[in-house]
């Protein structure tokens, strides 16, 4: 018999350095699993990550057995590491918080792919370049 499907759970975590505190010990906690076991398995998982953010999606069964999805950092997080600020701006259309290059958009965007909703490379292109735009990026050739 297939194992039947409890529930699922969409959190972020910093790659390589998760701990059963929140928000996976809130997220996970009430489906019953062994925390301890998801976090050595995520944390075995995602160790070149180091401290950026990784989304993740687990899915819990009803003999308390799980399985989990990591996705690639969110573009935000990806364009603070590249261009090397610590935060958006607050006002992205008036304060202008750094540049990045087109080649930098370009790489992020061949990253990104498998998770972004676009069909080529030159879309996915232009759905990092609208968020850096607002985190108050100028995007430059």
């Amino acid at each position: 018999m297939a194992k039947q499907l409890v529930g699922q759970a969409k959190f972020q975590v910093p790659g390589g350095q998760a701990t059963p505190a929140p928000p996976v010990g809130t997220s996970l906690g009430k489906f019953g699993i062994n925390l301890g076991q998801f976090v050595q398995q995520f944390n075995d998982r995602t160790r070149e990550y180091n401290g950026t953010p990784i989304p993740v999606i687990v899915s819990v069964y009803s003999d308390r057995t799980f399985d989990f999805v990591t996705k690639c950092p969110p573009a935000a997080s990806l364009l603070k590491q590249a261009v090397g600020i610590a935060k958006g701006s607050g006002v992205p259309n008036k304060e202008k918080v750094g540049k990045v290059t087109r080649d930098q958009v370009r790489q992020i965007a061949e990253k990104k792919m498998p998770d972004l909703n676009a069909g080529t490379l030159d879309a996915a292109c232009r759905v990092i370049e609208g968020t850096a735009r607002s985190m108050g990026l100028d995007v430059v050739d």
